[in-house]
């Protein structure tokens, strides 16, 4: 369960340009839901007001919409538009520093889908924390994990600064990262934003003692942040899962939750495990019934990972019976899930 990236860019009022590895893709809609239309398809998206999260369905294929037509003629016309409003005349040029004329020139050509081009722009602009935050993210959609670590302890050590140069030139920027392969949430730059990132950066390069102490940081600033809190947590399980000291941690991370939101369903999941971990397996299976009992407003993602953990606490337990009752549902949904093909053969 690692970090997902793609690059969004308000464009106009209700626009939006991503950038993702599979390419740039147009949105549109109010915020907290939003039609997405790129090379995937048209993908729907409903976020929860005041949390940052948000959930998607992907239906179609988009090279059935890539074709010409005024359709294709809209999408490209939207995505010239922060060309020009990115663009600085012949005279203001000559007064604005180096460092902030390469920040537009390179907020430009990330809007327009040239990372490339962008990097070598910004790479001039980490003086300024925003073009520091804005080389990270052309460095990750480039996968320059060492590269985008730099810019972002730079932006980090003058976070206070962050968003006055993105402000001053009307752009919204941020970045929706998968806290989990079920759960996303938007980031903007801000310290939040920039330590998230770092947390990704460092564990796609083995750093994860680094990435560890950046999750712990941000859980003591902001403690009652369920993202932040499932951000360590999601991390702490991936590191070191059969340690018994990080086990206990992990519980009292999730101590007295609710199951009020899809963040915390997945946080009551991280608490199952570790409660499986240190042999307390009715626990862990009370746990796991709990976040089952609720399906609204939760992916599919969400509660096939937490039927599958059911199953493994049920198989602990013995009641091989209801085991394979939770691997049958999930085989149902999903004949490629997991292991959950080859424990059920296991079993015939």
């Amino acid at each position: 369960m690692g970090f997902r990236f793609f690059r969004r860019m308000q464009l106009l009022p209700g626009i939006g340009l991503n950038l993702s590895r599979s390419g740039p893709s147009l949105s549109f809609g109010a915020r907290g839901a939003k039609v997405t239309v790129g090379r995937r398809g048209v993908r729907r998206t409903v976020g929860i007001p005041g949390t940052g999260l948000f959930y998607t369905s992907t239906s179609g294929r988009g090279r059935r919409r890539r074709s010409g037509g005024a359709r294709g003629a809209r999408s490209r016309a939207i995505a010239e538009n922060p060309g020009r409003r990115l663009t600085l005349g012949f005279f203001k040029r000559l007064v604005t520093s180096g460092p902030e004329r390469a920040f537009v020139d390179g907020a430009r050509e990330l809007a327009l889908g040239h990372p490339d081009a962008a990097v070598v722009h910004l790479r001039k602009a980490t003086d300024l924390p925003d073009g520091a935050w804005l080389a990270a993210c052309a460095a990750l959609r480039r996968e320059r994990y060492e590269e985008a670590i730099g810019h972002l302890e730079l932006a980090q050590a003058r976070a206070r600064s962050l968003g006055r140069t993105l402000a001053k030139y009307g752009i919204s920027a941020s970045v929706d990262v998968a806290i989990t392969e079920e759960i996303s949430a938007s980031v903007g730059a801000d310290l939040r934003g920039v330590l998230l990132l770092l947390i990704e950066a460092r564990q796609e390069v083995g750093k994860l003692d680094e990435a560890l102490d950046s999750a712990r940081r941000l859980a003591r600033l902001m403690p009652d942040d369920v993202v932040v809190r499932l951000s360590l947590v999601e991390l702490l399980d991936q590191t070191r899962a059969h340690d018994r000291r990080i086990a206990r941690r992990i519980l009292t991370l999730t101590d007295r939750l609710d199951n009020d939101s899809p963040v915390h369903a997945a946080l009551l999941l991280y608490r199952a495990r570790a409660l499986r971990a240190l042999g307390m397996n009715e626990a862990a299976r009370d746990v796991l019934s709990r976040a089952l009992r609720r399906k609204k407003g939760r992916s599919e993602d969400l509660m096939l990972a937490l039927r599958y953990e059911r199953a493994l606490t049920y198989a602990a337990m013995g009641q091989n019976g209801r085991a394979r009752k939770d691997l049958e549902r999930i085989y149902a949904e999903d004949s490629g899930y997991e292991d959950v093909a080859q424990r059920l053969d296991g079993a015939d």
